[in-house]
């Protein structure tokens, strides 16, 4: 399931996201008697409950609305539509990620901090993988996000054109690391199968069905071979391990990659 933000109304939208003021942004008017019990915040918090515990599928206004004890209709007046909540859902959450990494250490340890508290993050909110990139939220809290990241790049003093690039590198690469792992997760709670049933059943017919596997496909047979993760002897699940291990490896090689061309700089 594939989410893409900015779909509400442009201008109610980007005043919900930065509470300005005016008609457009959050509820302004002032009524007479006890204060409204609701809130903007109040229904994205309740969003983003709905989504962290049943996923984005479920995410509608009713369901916000019965969190709140609410019909979907009074959550109107504050919040415009589902496409707008998502995209304060979105923004919200981004909230959570930290904003002061330490550089005296160099911005090699200050960017693999960064890459593991957004890893974290994305396990926490799954959901977050299922808003697509093509289209931002544009809001505060993706900004700071981007701001801080920059901060961290900016101390290897590569020039902007080549910083963009690493951005998005870094970014896609922990997304897609991520999202294995949200995946395999859902699937497993789906389908009511293991990934080790899944496999297990599978590898064991592709043995049976291609007897001669190992010679057609021979770089395939040797990379599973010599090539993955090792068991931890846990509970860890074969594609989450399998994820980690990528997300490890994979951020030293594109770390590997900015050293070497700070050196091409130099």
């Amino acid at each position: 399931m594939v989410v893409f933000a900015g779909q509400g109304d442009a201008r109610r939208s980007m005043a919900l996201l930065w509470r300005a003021e005016g008609p457009a942004g959050a509820r302004t008017r002032k009524w007479p008697g006890p204060k409204p019990a609701l809130s903007v915040a109040a229904i994205v918090d309740a969003g983003v409950a709905v989504a962290d515990a049943d996923g984005m599928a479920a995410l509608s206004m009713r369901a916000v609305g019965e969190r709140l004890g609410r019909t979907a209709m009074a959550l109107y007046t504050y919040v415009p539509g589902k496409s707008e909540l998502v995209d304060l859902m979105y923004d919200q959450v981004l909230a959570e990620l930290p904003t002061d990494y330490d550089l005296t250490p160099g911005w090699r340890a200050a960017v693999t901090s960064w890459a593991e508290d957004t890893w974290e993050f994305y396990l926490r909110h799954p959901w977050v993988l299922q808003v697509s990139q093509a289209r931002p939220v544009l809001g505060p809290n993706e900004y700071r996000a981007l701001e801080t990241l920059l901060r961290l790049l900016y101390a290897t003093e590569l020039s902007s054109a080549v910083l963009r690039r690493i951005v998005g590198a870094l970014f896609h690469f922990i997304r897609g690391a991520a999202q294995t792992v949200t995946e395999s997760r859902l699937a497993a709670a789906s389908t009511g199968v293991s990934d080790e049933e899944w496999w297990q059943a599978r590898s064991g017919m592709l043995t049976e069905m291609v007897p001669d596997f190992a010679e057609r496909f021979p770089l395939l047979v040797r990379l599973e071979t010599e090539g993955a993760a090792p068991d931890p002897g846990d509970s860890v699940p074969y594609m989450e391990r399998e994820a980690r291990s990528t997300f490890d490896i994979g951020l030293t090689v594109i770390l590997d990659g900015i050293e070497a061309a700070i050196r091409r700089d130099d």
